[in-house]
């Protein structure tokens, strides 16, 4: 019997179908700007860096667990950032970036063929990959009403929402929590743009008015890569629940998905202090300003889009038709179908490009 290669279960990478329109952006005469992927262009803190190299010495293996001191920096940075409970150490575990983290999730929770993981309706692409890499079932729904008798074995919220910057308020996933605790079902809430509002105040799945102070069945999701540009380092870590993390950890330590000790290192300085964070939120802040007027100005609606690194936008057209559109002015963006079949007329535009970059597209739109 011939192998079915495990690809084989995987929808297409999405990105790879923007070629021809990235071409077109490239070929105007003031170069592409390229607000497709939320990568960031500033430069990483210099303490951060200092903190890498000074990492850099250590010749042993590190431990996937993280150091003491990662776990506790990470835990008093959710605390004071973002008002969570109070978390012990074991209720923290550093992963390789959280993609790698999310599209592995379902598997080492034990979860597969037979089970149901729930994704929101239009959703960061890697958790209908993580379902489909351990064999479940990814349903899309944006409300426990939409699930009937369902008993998922993982759920997944995102708020703020890669790409729709829609914010969940303390009552929606209060309610999420509580029909989860019900059914036994995990809640993965991805908070990897907390840190990044503008016209609401998100919270975290942590958050005592969410979860009365109880992290069972609870893992938040974050990451360094947006707030502290350590998207090269890799850097991220899971909180919540310490039987979970445990449990996660175990799996790991078998896996060998250890992040590397100079990155930890990093990490812990980058939780530890948060002055590199406001200054990168003040950036994205002037960016976004500009951003979002030259984008109504054109013509666009902007939806949700309260928080996180991306107005999502709407002609009222097919969305392929608005990427063509924008490609012919030089400006590429993520069609919003890539996000699922809600996102079939909106396009995701990033504010993740230099000062420079973001008014030369403001420029073209208002041509």
């Amino acid at each position: 019997m011939a192998r079915e290669p495990l690809a084989a279960r995987l929808p297409d990478f999405p990105w790879d179908t923007l070629a021809a329109a990235k071409a077109r952006a490239a070929a105007h005469p003031g170069g592409i700007v390229d607000l497709s992927v939320g990568t960031p262009v500033d430069p990483v803190a210099e303490p951060i860096r200092r903190a890498l190299f000074d990492g850099s010495a250590f010749p042993g293996y590190p431990a996937t667990i993280g150091t003491v001191e990662l776990r506790e920096a990470a835990a008093a940075a959710l605390s004071r950032r973002y008002s969570t409970v109070g978390l012990p150490e074991n209720a923290i575990l550093p992963v390789i970036g959280t993609k790698e983290a999310i599209a592995q999730l379902p598997s080492m929770l034990g979860i597969g063929a037979g089970d149901t993981v729930v994704i929101p309706e239009v959703a960061y692409p890697t958790y209908e990959v993580g379902a489909l890499l351990a064999g479940a079932r990814p349903v899309r729904a944006d409300g426990t009403a939409q699930l009937g008798p369902e008993r998922p074995a993982l759920l997944f919220v995102n708020s703020p929402s890669n790409p729709t910057g829609k914010v969940l308020g303390v009552d929606h996933l209060r309610k999420v929590v509580q029909w989860a605790r019900q059914r036994d079902t995990i809640v993965a809430s991805d908070e990897c743009y907390l840190g990044l509002a503008w016209e609401a105040e998100p919270v975290s799945i942590l958050d005592p008015r969410v979860c009365d102070g109880d992290t069972t069945g609870l893992i938040a999701i974050h990451s360094l890569s947006k707030t502290s540009n350590l998207a090269s380092y890799r850097a991220g870590f899971l909180a919540g629940d310490p039987a979970l993390i445990a449990d996660l950890a175990a799996v790991r330590k078998h896996a060998g998905a250890i992040v590397p000790f100079p990155v930890q290192a990093a990490m812990t300085y980058a939780l530890s202090v948060d002055e590199h964070e406001a200054e990168q939120r003040a950036r994205y802040a002037a960016r976004r300003a500009v951003l979002v007027d030259a984008v109504r100005g054109a013509g666009f609606t902007v939806d949700h889009s309260e928080a996180g690194l991306y107005l999502w936008s709407t002609r009222g057209e097919p969305c392929r038709g608005t990427v063509d559109w924008l490609a012919e002015r030089g400006i590429l963006a993520a069609p919003g179908e890539f996000y699922g079949p809600q996102g079939a007329q909106h396009v995701r535009i990033a504010m993740t490009a230099t000062d420079e970059r973001i008014a030369a597209a403001a420029e073209r739109l208002a041509r």
